[in-house]
């Protein structure tokens, strides 16, 4: 007689996780995926977000240093340490720190923190080669640095982005060879050619696609009136021609979570008194943050409310969040499906943890990506409660106060054998997929 089995299989588990989040997809992009998550155990980390928020959407040791309504802000929703770059919009300054908000959610901090200290681990083992005691004093350092950064914020100040004249360690040089190297007549250089029709998309064929005559004019209309109407301040009064559509595209094999959805390049006039004031829109597919799919009814309903549509949502978010909001950011819907607008930014770039050379700068640059994520929830829980911004850090400070060193403790086991467990379930994936019949 065959005995009854359970599902708690963590091998069938995972597969079942992956196959379900990605059931969605064309063959082709369903493919193009599996290829970028079989290409180590961080990326596979990167592409499949959806497991690690069902793994600790329910971890008992959100009790020990937060868990309450006051110690939940903003999230960033995929914190990691290569969505931490380079990045600078419209007013033309490098800044460095977190850009992507598509999975930004609200929900209690450790959410990020965790993510960000296995992503540490992660990168580390892959990258710098930094031996498990380099790897824990690094840990270290990112928990410290997060703590000592809401230290400093408890009566509510809104505290700065990473720029140039603030970079510290390695990544003073980096933001320098950044804004040394790229611009955005760079950018439109790289993207872009000129000719007797005016500028239009160059050719690339392995990141952009021409777009069917209807979905042309279907995106066309949307971004001349829809996203127009989406966009507050100064920029939604812009001269008429600001916003003129001069070229469109589908934008191909971009990022490794977000592979398969729709991605387009709008090209529009911007300013009118330079050969460079050209503006690239990206507008990208928004579908719900991992978090949100494991909230119950009631949740989901008081979450729909408050954001009718995933458009609303990542702009709310990037508002939150981000210290200086793209002035281009919107949304708009191409049928029933909504896309968040925002501008690409000329400045974008990872910084080259491989290059490191040793454990002292990898702990230089990781207590900046404490300060930073905690900044950023920091400004989000203002956004949340402009009249006690200080609530957030208060509370997080007596989560952890005469405690830091235990709260260290338990980040660093958490990071390490969550870790662990990616690179076992990745070695799943390697063999599942080895054995699926191509």
């Amino acid at each position: 007689m065959t005995q009854p089995l359970t599902r708690h299989h963590r091998a069938r588990q995972v597969l079942d996780e992956i196959r379900a989040a990605n059931a969605p997809l064309t063959d082709q992009d369903r493919a193009a995926k599996y290829a970028k998550l079989a290409e180590s155990p961080y990326r596979f980390f990167r592409g499949t977000n959806h497991l690690y928020w069902r793994d600790v959407w329910h971890d008992w040791r959100f009790a020990l240093f937060g868990g309450l309504p006051e110690t939940q802000t903003w999230l960033q929703g995929d914190a990691h340490a290569y969505n931490f770059g380079a990045y600078g919009h419209h007013d033309d300054a490098v800044r460095y720190g977190m850009d992507d908000f598509d999975d930004a959610m609200i929900g209690d901090y450790q959410y990020d923190l965790w993510r960000l200290a296995i992503s540490l681990v992660l990168d580390a083992r892959e990258n710098t080669g930094l031996s498990g005691k380099a790897v824990r004093k690094a840990l270290k350092a990112l928990v410290t640095s997060y703590h000592d950064e809401l230290a400093g914020h408890v009566e509510g100040e809104v505290p700065g982005a990473v720029t140039l004249a603030t970079a510290r360690g390695p990544l003073g040089p980096f933001m320098k060879k950044v804004g040394r190297k790229k611009s955005r007549a760079k950018m439109l250089e790289k993207w872009t050619v000129l000719s007797d029709d005016g500028r239009h998309f160059a050719e690339r064929p392995e990141k952009l696609a021409a777009l069917p005559a209807h979905l042309a004019s279907q995106l066309r209309k949307a971004v001349e009136e829809e996203y127009r109407q989406t966009l507050g301040g100064a920029r939604s009064e812009a001269e008429e021609g600001h916003f003129r559509v001069k070229d469109m595209a589908r934008r191909l094999d971009a990022g490794t979570g977000s592979l398969g959805l729709e991605r387009f390049y709008v090209l529009i006039e911007g300013g009118q008194d330079h050969e460079h004031d050209d503006v690239i829109l990206d507008i990208k597919q928004q579908t719900p943050p991992e978090g949100w799919r494991l909230m119950d009814s009631a949740e989901k309903r008081t979450w729909r409310r408050a954001f009718p549509h995933e458009g609303m949502r990542h702009a709310a978010a990037f508002t939150a969040i981000a210290e200086h909001p793209d002035p281009y950011l919107g949304w708009l819907h191409l049928g029933d499906t909504v896309f968040s607008v925002r501008e690409r930014s000329p400045y974008k770039e990872d910084f080259p943890t491989h290059k490191l050379d040793g454990a002292k700068p990898y702990r230089q640059l990781v207590r900046q990506w404490g300060r930073i994520l905690a900044r950023e929830h920091l400004r989000g829980a203002h956004a949340l409660s402009p009249d006690d911004p200080g609530c957030f850090a208060r509370a997080v400070g007596a989560c952890v106060e005469g405690r830091l060193e235990r709260c260290v403790d338990m980040v660093t086991t958490l990071a390490v054998s969550y870790a662990d467990c990616v690179r076992q379930d990745y070695r799943t994936f390697l063999t599942w997929q080895d054995d699926t019949p191509s």
